[in-house]
This record gives C-alpha cells, sequence and structure tokens, in this order.
C-alpha cells in the first residue's frame, strides 16, 4: 500500500501527520457562493497561506488548476445533494474512483447523513467507494454527520463518537465531524476513531478567536486537523486564516499567537 501512503503524505503534514483541508464543494449544495466565484484566486490563496489540501467536485478541477503557485493536495468529492431538493440530506454518488483518478487526484471524499431515511444507500456507497479506493491505492475521507429525523441534536458527543467510528469501520481513512464543543468531549471521540480525526468548520462564524480556538480544541484532543471552508474562503484574508490555522494544527502554536499572526497587516 505504499501508493496509499504517499498519497496520503500529499494531503497531510508528513511530519506533524495532521492536515488543514479547504473543502469548496458548496457551490453544488448552494451555488456559487461569496469566496467560490473566481476559484483560481481563491485556491491560490488557500495554498500560499499553507493549506495540505483542497476539497472540490470533478467539474471545478480545470477552474482551479492555477499551473503556478505553491502545490497543494486535490481531494475530489465523490457525492451530492442540492439544498433545492426535497431531501437535502440524501446524498448520492456523482463522481466514480476512476473519473477522480483520471483528473489528477491524490484522494477522495464521500459524504454520508446518518439519521435520515436515506442512510441506508449512503452507507452502501460508503462501502462500496472504501472498497474501490483500497483497490487502487486512494486514501478515502468520510464526512459522517448525524442529520435527520432520528437526530435530536447533531452535536452530541455520544452520536458524534458513534458516526466516526462509523466511518472508519466502513473503511475511511480519515473521518471529518463536527467539533463536540469541548476537549474532554473531542477526546473521547478520537479514542473511539482507529483512524485519523478532522473537525469540520459549521457555519460562517463572526469571531476569529471562535474559530481558532475550536481548532485549538481538537488539536488539543487529539483531532488531526482541520477541514474548514466558508470560515476560510470567506474570510476577508483567506490566505492568512489559513496560514494562522495552520500554526495551530501543524507548529502547535497558541491561540494568541496564530490571532497575533492574523492581525498584522
Amino acid at each position: 500500500m505504499v501508493g496509499k501512503q504517499i498519497r496520503m503524505e500529499r494531503i497531510m503534514n508528513r511530519d506533524t501527520g495532521r492536515t488543514v483541508i479547504v473543502p469548496m464543494d458548496h457551490g453544488v449544495t448552494v451555488g456559487p457562493i461569496e469566496g467560490l466565484i473566481d476559484m483560481k484566486t481563491t485556491v491560490n490563496a488557500v495554498a500560499s497561506g499553507g493549506a495540505n489540501a483542497i476539497l472540490i467536485h470533478k467539474g471545478l478541477v480545470s477552474s482551479g488548476h492555477r499551473r503556478r503557485g505553491k502545490d497543494v493536495g486535490l481531494i475530489i468529492h465523490l457525492s451530492a445533494s442540492t439544498s433545492l431538493s426535497p431531501h437535502p440530506n440524501a446524498k448520492t454518488l456523482v463522481c466514480t474512483v476512476e473519473e477522480a483518478i483520471k483528473l489528477g487526484a491524490d484522494a477522495l471524499s464521500i459524504h454520508v447523513n446518518v439519521g435520515n431515511g436515506s442512510d441506508q444507500e449512503m452507507l452502501s456507497d460508503l462501502g462500496r467507494v472504501s472498497r474501490q479506493a483500497r483497490e487502487w491505492g486512494m486514501p478515502l475521507l468520510a464526512m459522517m454527520y448525524p442529520r435527520g429525523e432520528k437526530i435530536e441534536n447533531e452535536y452530541d458527543p455520544q452520536v458524534i463518537m458513534h458516526v466516526s467510528r462509523l466511518g472508519a469501520e466502513l473503511g475511511a481513512d480519515i473521518v471529518k465531524v463536527s467539533y463536540t464543543g469541548s476537549v474532554e468531549s473531542f477526546r473521547k471521540v478520537v479514542a473511539g476513531c482507529p483512524v485519523p480525526v478532522v473537525i469540520a468548520g459549521g457555519p460562517k462564524m463572526t469571531s476569529d478567536r471562535d474559530i481558532l480556538e475550536m481548532v485549538q480544541g481538537a488539536i488539543e484532543a487529539g483531532g488531526a486537523g482541520v477541514s474548514i471552508g466558508r470560515n476560510v474562503f470567506q474570510h476577508r484574508d483567506p490566505s492568512r486564516m489559513v496560514g494562522a490555522i495552520s500554526m495551530i494544527v501543524n507548529e502547535n502554536s497558541g491561540v494568541e499567537e496564530a490571532l497575533s499572526f492574523l492581525q498584522t497587516v
């Protein structure tokens, strides 16, 4: 599996074993929002800031390929749904493993919402994709979210523990989940998951400190990094925001030091 190991190093920091991923798959879900209009500019900004990888859908690979600037890992997202659908939590496969490989992907990702009437199909997709990814030596990131009629609180630590373990048990190499709100509770999530765990950024926040404190909490709990979208690409300075996050994730800096860097003109 040396091929998978090599590709993992393209999306993670090989010295720390951690990663800063910037997902930019939102255009499928909600359309061309702020920050995702000029893809080359945005990709260049987050790459310059020190992102380890970006995550996009197959149709934007050419739009985001800059042919210049700092290198950045490429994760191609395989599943999708839209906010226009009466069933927005039902993700369906829109790209194959082979397509992603031909487009130059270093890794793959798939989204599973657990707790609704369509999760059996999404779990089946995860199992099938993980098998194909293993055959090709492609790392697989699983976005595991508890969302649907059966879920009372999608940030419940016990529920997050369950879905993170679920992703690992079905073959994911990295699991992405929501932060549970405290170091103590997230430490239990990490302990119960045998593969690296990264946190989602969630909705757009108004405070840089809140974002960085969340990142530091996840790292302190043993997390393997972040996969933060809107709070990076919609930031007033995406490159510097990535740099501040990277300081915490890959340099073990504190929040105050990262804030100082972020606020320096």
